[in-house]
């Protein structure tokens, strides 16, 4: 079994280029990496934990699994407007992981190395260490202050739109499609699963937009953040809300795992689908109706994979 530092040797082997770069002064291999930031522009920071069999199959490939971990964490950059410059990862591994040596980790970093190109960020640092998986992705950018994206910017009357259609990961899920698969083949659902994108392609759209969020415990709970933070309700239109396909209403209302964006904006918002509306009657609307919000919660009863 390999040790610490080779296990280390094989995750910076594994990332390549996306290592340092750009703004990164120093990267791994010191006490800490050293960051050139922007004059004039805000910090945004966030970070996710992703455990086996609740956020990913345990037994899933590892480049599939690096992928996702850092192409969701930097979603809730996405969703602030800001631009991605770099994140830290740190990995706790257990016996049944390290007894795979230096393939299984360098496969999980050219993973997360591949997510990091496309997204033109870099993994600067992190942190190993013994025990049960799990990956924890601290994800870093920047903004403009005037641009930042906020829930609390909805009022009533302001339009609807998701950038995207919704439900297919869910799917994917509830079909039970997430076992066994094939990284090179990917069926429509599974890549919806396992290769998500971090909506950072629709600047124009943001702009324009008042507030919003990322859809990633579904769409009706995340709307609620919405407007609990907004102090407004919502109104949706069962019709207008694209629902993927291979999915059904359900998925795409409360299956999660999108990360598409909602926005909420008092100008067309062209190339999103406009789902319905704010108002100012608290609670959430489905074709008129009452609508029960469900969604994935880590302490709710019967937590189970994502």
């Amino acid at each position: 079994m390999l040790g610490e530092f080779a296990l280390i040797d094989a995750i910076v082997a594994g990332l390549g280029d996306r290592a340092a770069g750009d703004w990164i002064t120093l990267g791994p291999g010191d006490d800490a990496a050293v960051i050139a930031a922007t004059s004039g522009l805000s910090q945004v920071a966030s970070i996710d934990t992703l455990l086996p069999d609740v956020h990913f199959p345990a037994a899933a490939p590892p480049q599939l699994i690096g992928y996702r971990s850092l192409m969701v964490s930097f979603s809730d950059l996405a969703a602030m407007g800001a631009v991605p410059r770099y994140c830290l990862v740190s990995l706790s591994m257990d016996e049944s992981q390290a007894a795979l040596g230096s393939a299984w980790v360098e496969a999980l970093a050219q993973g997360m190395a591949t997510a990091a190109r496309e997204l033109g960020v870099y993994v600067c640092g992190g942190n190993l260490t013994r025990g049960p998986l799990n990956i924890a992705v601290s994800v870093h950018g920047e903004v403009e202050p005037q641009r930042l994206l906020l829930r609390t910017g909805g009022s009533p009357g302001l339009s609807l739109y998701v950038t995207g259609p919704l439900g297919a990961a869910a799917a994917c899920v509830r079909t039970g499609q997430m076992m066994p698969v094939e990284p090179a083949a990917l069926t429509p659902l599974q890549a919806a699963y396992y290769r998500p994108l971090a909506r950072f392609d629709v600047p124009s759209l943001l702009i324009s937009a008042a507030g919003g969020l990322d859809i990633s415990d579904g769409l009706a709970q995340d709307l609620e953040h919405l407007c609990r933070a907004s102090g407004c309700g919502a109104a949706l239109d069962s019709g207008a809300i694209p629902v993927a396909l291979g999915a059904q209403l359900d998925d795409a209302l409360f299956g999660g795992d999108d990360y598409e964006l909602l926005l909420a904006s008092d100008l067309p918002l062209a190339g999103a689908h406009r789902i319905g509306y704010l108002t100012s009657e608290l609670g959430l609307r489905l074709d008129g109706e009452p609508l029960n919000v469900r969604g994935f919660d880590h302490f709710g009863d019967g937590e189970s994979i994502r």
